[in-house]
């Protein structure tokens, strides 16, 4: 049975709207609730969420859920989502709820779930939780909000945790950060500080509804300039809840999660610490991560595994495999000794930790990235039916996977959390890549494409 409410990342949608809308939030908090009270006698469930101006509402209904199960709600106030990860894993915290949309525009919101190890739940088990709440909305549940009373200093731990995986300091090094007007708005810029490093921050004045507006990881062009215009050594970008983190080089260059895990995952490998149960040094990455990376990790030994994207597909994998190391393009990079999920104030140090170790700025680390010219195409559709069972769809993959017979790759996905079809062609031979993406879109547009896009 498939889920119907939780995608690659939570519950998510626009906040007010089902699924987000009271009843339905109100219902999460009863399933978790009474999920908790199976696992412990007497049930703490941590919530913190992000800067959207909907974020104190949602969790209060998630609040009141739980407490109609006799469950214990914890607030953190505004924190990350690695952060709540953390603290659920090293806290009296039967299971933790971020409250956050992420990358996604201020009127979306979100529902993420973890379980005490620290791990956001499976499948099976959200759907366990879905189904419980499709029986109380059947039921007429009245949603009836608990006052949030912050609980002062859970943040300070996290921000203790991050600093004590540094070796060293980060003296002499001069960073710009952009924190999305998000989540790590007073985090960021503070741990780097306590660390050594001159800091620069940008975006770390959040309003409710400027989170990722034209900031952060999906939008880097305002960092890099300013890298440029600073001279700064680096510049790293987060996004809403700062589970994800871009870098931009001393030049400018922009680099992103396959740039950090090949420079990661060399630097794992000189220590010795890249190894999987198997005993093979080994990465992680997603079917979106470039061909080039995969070419480069091979020169040096070090075997690549694709899982479907998302960040929660690659720790499974990961824990199925002894991997340490893992992540996906657009930054979610998981470090298996340190976290247990993508961390972006994370990846910040231990890229710069691996800068350090080889005495090299981002552009020598990423010199051997040969990126193949990559198309990503995203539709906005009227439904989300098989690709396989569309016919013009599929004769349009075909034609391209038989030209570019073993030299390229296509892959046709859904969103987890939107309504849109996303196209991803790659190969050498960028004039075909763009050709072949752009049939493939035109055919996905024909046929359930929706209207206006």
């Amino acid at each position: 049975m498939k889920r119907r409410l939780f995608g690659t990342d939570g519950i998510r949608g626009e906040a007010g709207a089902y699924p987000l809308d009271e009843k339905t939030i109100f219902a999460a908090g009863v399933a978790l609730g009474r999920k908790a009270a199976k696992l412990a006698d007497a049930p703490e469930v941590l919530i913190g969420i992000d800067t959207r101006e909907s974020s104190t509402w949602i969790a209060s209904l998630v609040s009141g859920g739980l407490v109609h199960t006799g469950a214990r709600p914890r607030y953190a106030g505004l924190i990350t989502t690695p952060g709540v990860a953390y603290l659920t894993r090293t806290g009296p915290f039967t299971a933790g709820v971020m409250i956050s949309a992420s990358h996604n525009p201020y009127k979306d919101n979100g529902i993420k779930i973890f379980g005490h190890s620290g791990y956001k739940f499976p499948d099976s088990e959200e759907l366990a939780i879905e189904q419980d709440m499709f029986a109380l909305l059947g039921e007429g549940v009245t949603a009836v909000p608990e006052t949030l009373t912050e609980d002062p200093g859970l943040d300070a731990g996290y921000v203790d945790f991050l600093a004590g995986t540094f070796p060293g300091s980060l003296d002499g090094i001069h960073i710009v950060v952009d924190c999305a007007h998000g989540s790590a708005s007073h985090l960021a810029p503070e741990l780097f500080r306590r660390l050594g490093a001159r800091v620069d921050a940008m975006a770390c004045s959040p309003n409710g509804r400027n989170i990722n507006l034209q900031v952060g990881a999906l939008h880097v062009e305002a960092l890099r300039q300013m890298v440029i215009d600073r001279g700064a050594d680096l510049g790293v970008a987060l996004d809403g809840d700062a589970d994800r983190a871009m870098f931009v080089s001393h030049s400018g260059r922009i680099v992103n999660g396959d740039g950090i895990l090949l420079i990661t995952a060399r630097h794992l490998l000189e220590r010795s610490e890249l190894s999987a149960a198997s005993g093979e040094p080994m990465v992680v990455a997603t079917v979106m991560s470039n061909l080039g990376l995969e070419k480069a990790l091979e020169r040096h030994g070090i075997r690549m595994l694709r899982t479907s994207v998302g960040d929660k597909y690659v720790i499974e994998e990961m824990l199925r495999r002894g991997a340490v190391l893992g992540g996906e393009q657009s930054g979610h990079i998981i470090f298996q000794r340190y976290a247990t999920t993508g961390d972006g104030m994370l990846t910040a140090l231990r890229t710069m930790e691996a800068m350090q170790h080889a005495g090299a700025d981002l552009d020598q680390l990423t010199q051997e990235l040969e990126v193949y010219p990559q198309r990503l195409v995203n539709i906005r559709v009227r439904e989300k039916a098989p690709i396989e069972k569309i016919p013009v769809v599929a004769a349009e993959i075909r034609a391209a996977t038989e030209a570019f017979a073993g030299t390229g790759r296509i892959l046709v996905r859904y969103s987890g959390t939107e309504p849109l079809a996303r196209v991803m062609v790659e190969g050498a031979d960028a004039t075909r890549v763009d050709l072949y993406a752009e049939r493939i879109s035109d055919a996905i547009r024909r046929t359930i494409g929706s209207p206006g896009d």
